[in-house]
């Protein structure tokens, strides 16, 4: 094995190696994600290049500089103020969702107009219409970080794989039974899960449009290596899935309503769900079992997240407020209250200092992630907010709304 070259990863925090073995050219990461300001940054080398074969001691002064620059990056938290850049009529009838490419260059609006629009974020300028679909496009996304192409799926029970470059359709994945509702990419770009109302999600392999296998579903997410699936159920229920066999690895019973929500944290160990019960449960992943059910939520959870590092959870609520909790002390440490609606959408900025929260009373806010104070209001949306996502740096927000129109924020 030889080394080729070191990228650094800012979020979340880590050194990507590319290597050469029998010819061919791979890469691994090396996940930083206790880095801090006052890190140790000899002492933190010196514990990965035991660890790393490929990161001998001629590379030991590059290591050092790369993590050094990482340390100041996550040294300067986003004070952001944003303002409205522009308004864009995206569709002649309501919108379904939005999604942003990881660099936030581009973004796709699906629509009950039967189209996927793909947009230029610095202009606001339409790049192309992705024509085809017999129904709502209800589900899209783009294969991050890639971002080359993107999968839409749609109450015509298809799902279709699009070229962001020429608008062309690849494949058109047929199969289900009923309305496709959500769709993942894993991280890797080979395949794509959809979930569907006719309670089951299918695996398609990108390259050849071939159906892999099936599960009951109604969310779905992959973890970082991308080996792993989960599927959340009418049913209550959680499932872990091998992604390569279909075999289930895991149930996760706890909940008594719905779930809302699925999804692992970022070095895979944890898994967070959220339910029309009122709370999220938080789930060993290599066992299944569940370590700390979060409460304090008076309705419905509707969207629930961790920060990168997995050290922080937010959740969103019908009953109008968000909470963040300390993963490791499974204690609430801030309310976030303001809102005069339900919360449908929360996520953190890349920093991990901001959360963004969208919400029905027609406004998106950002707050503080450690106080909970409110530190914005995004106005001006005259209909419900039921999407709304930070791009990759954090100094742009999308939001997208029952209004017909979606904003940019700078």
């Amino acid at each position: 094995m030889k080394l080729k070259s070191l990228l650094l990863r800012y979020y979340p925090p880590g050194i990507m190696l590319e290597y050469e073995k029998h010819g061919e050219l791979k890469t691994k990461s090396i996940d930083l994600l206790d880095l801090g300001p006052s890190t140790d940054v000899s002492a933190l080398v010196e514990e990965i290049q035991k660890a790393e074969p490929l990161l001998t001691a001629s590379r030991t002064e590059q290591v050092k500089l790369l993590i050094q620059r990482l340390q100041e990056k996550l040294g300067q938290h986003s004070n952001h103020t944003f303002y409205l850049f522009k308004v864009l009529k995206a569709h002649i009838l309501p919108l379904t969702n939005v999604a942003l490419n990881k660099s936030g260059s581009c973004f796709i609006t699906g629509s009950y107009d039967w189209t996927c629009k793909l947009w230029e974020t610095a202009s606001g300028e339409e790049l192309n219409t992705l024509e085809g679909h017999k129904n709502v496009v209800y589900a899209i996304a783009f294969n991050n970080p890639y971002g080359d192409k993107i999968a839409t799926g749609s109450f015509d029970k298809t799902c279709k794989l699009w070229s962001v470059e020429t608008g062309k359709c690849y494949h058109t994945f047929r199969g289900h039974t009923a309305e496709i509702v959500c769709l993942s990419f894993n991280p890797q770009s080979t395949l794509v899960a959809t979930g569907s109302m006719d309670t089951t999600a299918k695996l398609w392999d990108i390259q050849n449009g071939e159906e892999g296998h099936s599960a009951e579903i109604i969310s779905l997410s992959f973890n970082t290596s991308g080996d792993r699936i989960i599927t959340g159920s009418f049913d209550h229920t959680v499932v872990v899935w091998d992604a390569d066999t279909g075999r289930k690895v895991h149930i996760l019973i706890g909940h008594c309503a719905e779930i809302s929500g699925a999804l692992f944290s970022w070095d895979s160990s944890l898994i967070l769900t959220g339910s029309m019960d009122k709370t999220c449960m938080l789930w060993d992943a290599t066992n299944g079992k569940c370590v700390a059910t979060l409460t304090g939520h008076d309705d419905e959870i509707l969207d629930s997240c961790f920060d990168y590092t997995g050290k922080l959870i937010a959740t969103a609520s019908a009953d109008g407020t968000a909470r963040i909790f300390s993963a490791a002390t499974r204690k609430c440490i801030a309310k976030l209250e303001g809102h005069e609606g339900e919360i449908s959408k929360i996520s953190f900025n890349p920093q991990g200092n901001r959360l963004l929260t969208g919400s029905s009373d027609k406004t998106a806010r950002i707050w503080d992630a450690q106080t909970g104070q409110c530190l914005q209001v995004l106005e001006g949306h005259t209909g419900e907010i039921f999407s709304c996502a930070f791009n990759y740096t954090g100094n742009i927000v999308i939001t997208g709304s029952k209004d017909n129109t979606c904003r940019i924020w700078r």
